[in-house]
């Protein structure tokens, strides 16, 4: 069974009972809104690579989700379960020297890719931003590969497909992964969840071909769609997340 995800807005997965697709859409609207803050780390002198940016944000979502505070009577647990309740926000801020500093002192987690550095955080209220991460820019959040991206390697790796027809900022691709990332993982059973997470959520992020494209957003994987409040319009299918075990059941 597929997943259409409209940024914020999803419909019913097959699998997950910690899924925000379990409640209907009017109880989501009305609920208190909240956001996922993800702060990505940009020095001047040593950016990451988009590609590093964009799977390191995914896997910090996931991250997140199983990180133990997240879970059960956790500290974080509560507010996850809002979030999740309310319509799934996520936001990319970022942030370099003095400003990353800061950032590290909040509760949080920082995940490394090769060279990226992502920091997620708890949920927070839509308009309850602690007042270090508040001030962080989100505009301007943009990045390249200076050299050309390997192809994916092999078909047990999960692959987070972007729609090649889209140009997205690296701040906005990288929530746009981490919303496929969540989709896969709420699909996923138990054991295919654990086998992920023992190998520390290993995934790539790659645009698909363009020939493939419609090929891959109708084949019943989770798609996201976002609601189009920035950069591209209402409803434009963003990644479409390719784990294997998803697949395995097409």
């Amino acid at each position: 069974m597929s997943s259409q995800h409209t940024n914020d807005t999803p419909a019913v997965p097959a699998v997950g009972s910690d899924s925000a697709f379990r409640r209907e859409h009017v109880l989501r609207d009305e609920a208190p809104q909240f956001v996922l803050p993800l702060v990505v780390r940009i020095e001047k002198a040593e950016p990451p690579a988009r590609t590093d940016a964009l799977e390191t944000a995914a896997r910090a979502v996931l991250v997140l989700l199983t990180d133990e505070r997240a879970r059960g009577e956790g500290e974080w647990a509560q507010a996850v379960r809002d979030w999740q309740d309310a319509r799934i926000r996520k936001v990319v801020r970022r942030a370099r020297g003095a400003e990353w500093r800061k950032a590290e002192t909040l509760p949080g987690v920082t995940v490394h890719g090769e060279a990226a550095q992502v920091r997620v955080f708890p949920p927070v209220p839509l308009d309850g931003w602690p007042k270090e991460l508040a001030k962080l820019q989100v505009s301007g959040t943009d990045l390249d590969d200076p050299a050309p991206v390997a192809a994916a390697a092999g078909p047990a790796l999960p692959v987070l497909w972007l729609n090649p027809a889209l140009e997205m900022s690296a701040g906005k691709a990288m929530a746009q992964a981490g919303h496929a990332a969540q989709l896969a993982w709420w699909e996923l059973t138990g054991a295919e969840r654990a086998a992920w997470q023992e190998s520390g959520f290993r995934l790539a992020v790659r645009t698909a071909p363009r020939e493939r494209w419609a090929e891959l957003s109708g084949s019943g994987l989770p798609v996201v769609r976002d609601a189009g409040f920035t950069e591209i319009a209402p409803g434009s299918a963003t990644v479409v997340a390719d784990h294997p075990a998803l697949r395995a059941r097409l």
